[in-house]
């Protein structure tokens, strides 16, 4: 690595503490900071706050007078985005980490904390502070498993750094918010990716090891919108799988963690602005959800290109289904309950006629939702009252989810 004039790494790994004993935690950092208690105020997975934590970013609470903000949180402005010069390695077209690469560039920011891959494994994530722009090449594509990046705050204010950006899924970045203001830093950009059912690396390699003979080949994997799962392998070349042709049958039980089955930020609401895949039909999809936001996305000029988002499709019927499947499953992950010689036929229909754009990113919301309910019905009742806010119910009473008496 090469050294910066204060004679720190561009990209440094700091040694963290271990994580506290937790129930329900995804190991977002703060269990491994000085004070280890900070985690009962700041956890997604205890007693969120969206409407509090909304308003302290974004200056306002979700508005459900305003098309799609009861499902994607407060926004803006919504995009279909792509990098007119896609970045290599990149597992899109790169638009987060140019975005935090230009932040350093401009001088806006002093550091940046993200996940670079683990040099013992390409697919685990190992939390990093990145202080020189092009070295964001090095931490560009997807890891799967558990990390603690909020442990690097601590040794980010230790060197000095005032401004930082933080690229962070949803448990992380509630948590980010809800310290935000006792942590001291004077400008925090915070650029958010959509997540969902995480798992732990070693569980991803068993995953690996069903869809493909050689997994040790494979160089990406994504969940695109059109139903499919890509992967690329080593020697150039691309497969991609159906959704219904996945084989989730084979998985373990608990190969999501009930942490992220009962996850009710699966577009990272509390982000300055929230960078993923679901509604950008092929693209990526932005929700710039306040002024920053639209400052990070700016800073980008004519890299990127911008276009309305689409909608096609319905998705109550597939909802409804993924509702009793999960239901069904008694706690497992959801059954699969369609003969296999009509697989093929409906991994062709669903990218035709199926929920797409913001459609598929509605539908996919409202299946977080349900399995949240569900889940936390079947396994940690006494916790509903607490972990599900208000837009959650508002969003499954379509579909008679609704909430019970001491909910």
């Amino acid at each position: 690595m090469t050294e910066t004039s204060v004679g720190f790494p561009v990209i440094s790994a700091p040694a963290l503490a271990p994580a506290a004993p937790r129930g329900l935690c995804t190991d977002c950092g703060v269990s491994r900071m000085a004070d280890a208690k900070a985690c009962g105020r700041a956890c997604q997975f205890i007693k969120p706050d969206f409407p509090g934590l909304e308003t302290q970013a974004h200056g306002r609470a979700r508005d459900e007078a305003r098309p799609d903000e009861i499902y994607f949180g407060p926004f803006q402005k919504m995009w279909r985005a792509r990098l007119t010069t896609p970045l290599e390695g990149a597992q899109w077209t790169g638009i987060t980490t140019r975005i935090a690469a230009r932040l350093l560039e401009t001088g806006a920011i002093e550091a940046v904390l993200t996940m670079a891959p683990d040099p013992s494994d390409k697919w685990k994530p190992m939390p990093v502070i990145v202080t020189d722009a092009s070295a964001m090449s090095q931490v560009r594509g997807m890891r799967m498993g558990y990390a603690p990046l909020l442990a690097l705050l601590e040794p980010a204010r230790a060197r000095g750094f005032k401004r930082l950006a933080i690229i962070g899924i949803p448990c992380q970045i509630h948590a980010l918010r809800a310290l935000e203001a006792e942590l001291g830093f004077e400008r925090l950009y915070v650029i958010g990716t959509p997540c969902s059912d995480n798992t732990t690396t070693e569980h991803f390699h068993e995953f690996l090891a069903l869809l493909a003979d050689d997994p040790a080949t494979i160089t990406y994997l994504e969940f695109r919108a059109d139903y499919h799962v890509e992967l690329r392998f080593t020697d150039g070349r691309v497969k991609a799988i159906p959704f219904l042709k996945l084989p989730i049958s084979k998985l373990p039980p608990d190969f999501f963690p009930l942490t992220c089955r009962t996850c009710v930020d699966y577009t990272n609401a509390l982000a300055d602005i929230t960078i993923g895949y679901m509604g950008g039909e092929g693209e990526q999809w932005l929700l710039v959800r306040n002024d920053r936001g639209q400052e990070m996305l700016d800073i980008l000029g004519n890299e990127v290109a911008l276009s309305t988002p689409g909608s096609k499709g319905k998705r109550q019927s597939a909802v409804a289904g993924f509702i009793k499947n999960t239901e069904r499953a008694a706690g497992g992950l959801p059954l699969r309950g369609m003969p296999n010689f009509l697989r093929p036929l409906m991994g062709w229909l669903m990218p035709r006629v199926g929920p797409r754009g913001l459609e598929f990113a509605r539908a996919r919301v409202e299946m977080k939702a349900s399995e949240t309910v569900l889940h936390l019905r079947r396994h940690h009742p006494a916790r509903m009252r607490n972990m599900i806010p208000a837009h959650v119910w508002k969003v499954m009473e379509s579909y008679g989810l609704m909430k019970r008496t001491g909910e």
